[in-house]
């Protein structure tokens, strides 16, 4: 077991390592694979010693070994974050078909909060692809009823769109495509929890930024990692956040 704990955690390093490409050229249209990974500031490619995910950032204490730029923070923690979630799944589900389900789900959710940090925006591009990679898997393990999964895509990007409409804006479309496509996996009322959390932790921590004044009234920021972490919390936890809610509040 130690093994295969230490093989998913390279996996998720080296992918969460790819995820920060990803995340920030696609919604430039660069492609994601060329130019090689340089230097942002002096443009000298990197060597492969330079770009062991996480390791390098260490031993380079967190700067371009040739200018001395101090490298972001941001690319080794969505390297490990990445990894962290992919052993959380794996503990959680083992081998099974699932499994693969809740890495995609992952990886969609790390990528669309790279570009939502970056940009404040969630390429079609990238969630179409993970259309295409979520409907199939869908049809194969199937959900209880078997509709559930389509309902909460529909409900999702319908709800999302009604608030956008009542709000005049005040959503985002990208945010709109994420829910219908969060459905998929989460179903009905996974969905619903999901945006109730996701509205929760959006205002908890929009307030907490405005008393800091890191962001201001009336000036939109980015939703997506508000989304991606109630969505994790609900994929993994839903039954147990039922059950306190249950017992807490109607019991």
């Amino acid at each position: 077991m130690l093994l295969i704990y230490l093989y998913i955690t390279i996996l998720g390093l080296i992918l969460g390592s790819f995820y920060n490409v990803v995340g920030l050229r696609v919604p430039l249209k660069k492609s994601i694979v060329s130019p090689p990974s340089h230097c942002p500031d002096c443009k000298k490619q990197l060597r492969a010693y330079e770009l062991i995910p996480f390791i390098s950032y260490v031993f380079q204490k967190g700067k371009c070994r040739h200018c001395h730029t101090r490298i972001s923070w941001t690319y080794p923690f969505f390297e490990v974050l990445t990894a962290g979630l992919f052993i959380l799944a794996f503990f959680h589900i083992g081998f099974q078909l699932e499994l693969l389900m809740a890495w995609i789900f992952v990886s969609l959710l790390i990528i669309i909060t790279i570009t939502d940090v970056h940009y404040q925006l969630i390429p079609n591009r990238i969630l179409l692809f993970f259309l295409i990679l979520i409907v199939p898997l869908r049809l194969m393990i199937q959900t209880d009823p078997w509709y559930d999964a389509f309902l909460g895509g529909i409900v999702g990007f319908g709800l999302l769109f009604l608030i956008a409409l009542l709000s005049k804006g005040g959503m985002g479309g990208g945010d709109i495509k994420l829910f219908g496509v969060l459905g998929l996996v989460l179903g009905l009322q996974g969905t619903l929890i999901t945006l109730f959390l996701a509205t929760l932790l959006g205002a908890f921590i929009g307030c907490i930024l405005m008393l800091f004044g890191k962001v201001k009234k009336g000036v939109p920021f980015a939703f997506g990692p508000f989304i991606a972490a109630a969505a994790i919390i609900t994929y993994f936890y839903q039954d147990g956040l039922i059950e306190w809610y249950m017992t807490t509040f109607l019991l």
